[in-house]
């Protein structure tokens, strides 16, 4: 069973899973659903909690031992595994399926863990482990499902606005929902009567919205040129390297390059299944390969390369209005980049 960490609190009143699986990027998500489970397990006597960092040090007798005891003279057990940030390797997995053949109706496992690949969904322990448990996404929201998340949240502390309402709190929040939690919770406060509007907010929050590389590097490929301008303005002003977006981008870019070639010869699902391109992503990388051409993408090769060369030898000059220029043009159809410059 999988389910979204905001549907897991409906899914708690009806009854409780001997095992969660929690997964996901997003800090927030992994301790509200974290607490959840306890708060729910505690109401159906499960008083008894214990936590364990899966690392070489673990002794894996001693989270086995948690699972011999019995309710008739000793309190229900809640159990809780800190999975590796590197994954779980073959030996923790055989100890997590052995661990998961021993539970009974006196034993719950939760185990916390990162963001999966798909490779990691596919081994035969999360398999075995979320066939048979409730699995719960905790991935940060995407900017299309922000402002329903939002809205969902504002709900559930008796805040309602509208659609715009609901788009400035997502777009000034991006990234950053443990600053979101707060703001709505200050509003709240500050207006008992619940109604959110565009004054309301403006007068009272400032903008907590943070982005990565990734997130510039997703607006580039989909075309949306404003919003890369507005992201790259603000890992400037944050003081982000340069040199971390020229080598984020630069790997795109070659990697659009050769995929633009592939596409002579192949479906352009046999070419994101050989660049192992996930499912979410590969509208993003469509919308790219349908608007560049491949004398494009090397001319952005060559602007990068500039770049690059103005970023490492003179220090006195700004290399961000390449960037910014080069957002722009990645974001236009087949644009000849060289008769520009």
């Amino acid at each position: 069973m999988r389910i979204y960490s905001d549907r897991l609190p409906e899914q708690l009143k009806k009854g409780l899973h001997p095992l969660y699986l929690l997964f996901g990027n997003e800090p927030l998500l992994l301790q509200e659903s974290r607490q959840a489970i306890q708060q729910s397990a505690s109401q159906h006597g499960f008083d008894e909690r214990h936590r364990f960092s899966v690392d070489s040090s673990l002794d894996w007798n001693e989270v086995h031992d948690c699972t011999q005891s019995l309710s008739l003279f000793s309190s229900r057990q809640l159990i809780e595994l800190e999975l590796p940030e590197a994954g779980v390797n073959t030996a923790i997995g055989k100890e997590l399926t052995a661990l998961a053949g021993a539970l009974h109706s006196d034993v719950m496992l939760v185990l916390v863990g990162g963001k999966l690949t798909k490779a990691q969904e596919n081994t035969k322990w999360f398999k075995s482990l979320s066939s048979n448990g409730c699995w719960v996404n905790c991935l940060t929201p995407d900017l299309q499902r922000l402002p329903q998340f939002v809205q969902a949240r504002c709900r559930t502390l008796g805040l309602s606005g509208d659609r715009e309402t609901f788009q400035m709190l997502a777009q000034w929040h991006e990234g950053n929902l443990m600053a979101l939690s707060q703001s709505l919770e200050k509003l709240a406060l500050l207006y008992p009567d619940g109604v959110l509007n565009l004054v309301r907010i403006e007068e009272s929050l400032s903008r907590h919205n943070h982005f990565t590389a990734f997130h510039w590097v997703d607006a580039l490929l989909a075309g949306k040129s404003n919003r890369s301008q507005r992201i790259l303005r603000q890992l400037e002003a944050e003081g982000v390297e340069a040199t971390i977006l020229i080598r984020t981008i630069q790997k795109e870019l070659l990697t659009l390059l050769k995929m633009k070639q592939e596409l002579n010869v192949s479906a352009i699902g046999q070419v994101f299944d050989k660049h192992r391109v996930w499912q979410s992503k590969r509208p993003l990388y469509s919308s790219a390969l349908s608007r560049l051409s491949i004398e494009s993408i090397s001319n952005l090769l060559q602007l990068l390369t500039q770049c690059e060369v103005l970023t490492k030898t003179q220090y006195d000059t700004s290399s961000w209005p390449i960037l910014q220029q080069l957002s722009v043009q990645l974001t236009v159809p087949n644009v000849n980049i060289a008769a520009l410059n």
